[in-house]
């Protein structure tokens, strides 16, 4: 084998072996060659999952499941990156720079001037205790000239016998001004209401009935079902996805077999539109992504790549987009849906 020409097993050998000697970045040039031969192996994504920080290699990993969604190698990996990141592993050493570029001398230390801080917060809390005090209730009645309350007055008269206090209270009145409620209208008295007399139909005069109103049937929606696509026998089973109602209808040629009310992909993760056939099924599969781990999915139909038809179990927000592009049932109907389809039922997504 001639290494110019490097072959795609050649480079992937190469890496491999970087790999097992424990040769990290050599290992990731390899695999990055890899790549760039063959972006549809799987292997390559692997090593540069396992080359990456556990962040990063959950794009790596990714990749890897929409090349080979039934990959135990690439599932496992997305268990330890998912569940590294969950714990916040750290990053991998590196050089960095130290907090405390020398060491602290002995005479910094010691302080030689004394402490200005604790007398100057002396002084300002002497300034503000002053500066309440002269603005209190307190301070302001001794330099009033009116007196607010009432002085008693004593009178002392000498007398040859006991000497009496008698004690005169004088107090400064305080106009205070009375709210004079306005006049209240006596309300009159209303005249009885004057009956103004109907004529009467006479015996001879027959009245027409009143005809009823008659309630108009609602016209209900026609469910918007694409066309059949091309191939699919009269009886043979199919799936319809319309995006833009956010339904699914389980047909048998021309005919509506059941409705179903689903949740597609968000604008930023749109469900793929075109003919597929369900090329897998699982009874329960594990679903992970940037961002996102979710373990015992239910009833999961693989259409498309990583696009499915699957049970749904974190949200019941059915009829709006929520997916990251799969199409999400109740997990009821998704069971339904798996007994009656098989692999190789045709799945039409539209707008």
């Amino acid at each position: 084998m001639n290494p110019d020409q490097e072959p795609f097993s050649y480079v992937l050998d190469q890496a491999q072996r970087a790999l097992s000697k424990g040769n990290r970045r050599e290992a990731r040039r390899w695999a990055e060659k890899a790549v760039a031969l063959n972006p549809q192996r799987e292997e390559p994504w692997l090593i540069l999952a396992s080359t990456a920080s556990p962040r990063a290699s959950l794009a790596y990993l990714t990749r890897a499941l929409e090349i080979n969604p039934n990959s135990q190698r690439a599932r496992k990996g997305m268990h330890w990156a998912i569940s590294r990141v969950r714990a916040g592993a750290e990053p991998e050493p590196g050089p960095h720079k130290s907090l405390i570029a020398q060491p602290i001398a002995s005479e910094a230390l010691v302080r030689s001037r004394p402490a200005i801080l604790p007398w100057a917060l002396v002084a300002i809390l002497l300034v503000v205790s002053l500066l309440v005090w002269f603005s209190s209730p307190t301070f302001s009645f001794a330099f009033t000239k009116e007196s607010p309350a009432p002085v008693a007055q004593i009178k002392v008269e000498k007398s040859t016998n006991t000497p009496t206090v008698t004690s005169t209270l004088t107090f400064t009145p305080t106009f205070t001004p009375t709210n004079t409620s306005s006049p209240t209208s006596t309300p009159k008295p209303t005249e009885p209401p004057t009956n103004t007399p109907t004529a009467a139909p006479s015996a001879t005069e027959t009245l027409p009935p009143t005809p009823k109103p008659t309630r108009r049937p609602k016209p209900t929606q026609a469910p918007q079902i694409g066309l059949r696509p091309k191939g699919v026998g009269d009886d043979e089973h199919w799936v319809d996805v319309d995006l833009s109602s956010q339904h699914a209808y389980a047909m048998q040629g021309d005919t509506l077999v059941r409705t179903f009310l689903v949740s597609t992909g968000t604008w930023l993760h749109p469900t793929v539109t075109g003919t597929f056939y369900i090329y897998v099924k699982y009874r329960y599969a594990d679903m992970a992504g940037p961002g996102y781990y979710l373990p015992n999915v239910p009833f999961v139909m693989y259409f498309y790549k990583g696009y499915g038809l699957h049970g749904t179990y974190w949200h019941h927000n059915f009829g709006h987009p929520m997916s990251h592009g799969c199409v999400n049932f109740q997990t009821g109907d998704a069971g339904w849906l798996f007994n009656w389809s098989t692999v190789g039922t045709v799945v039409n997504v539209h707008n």
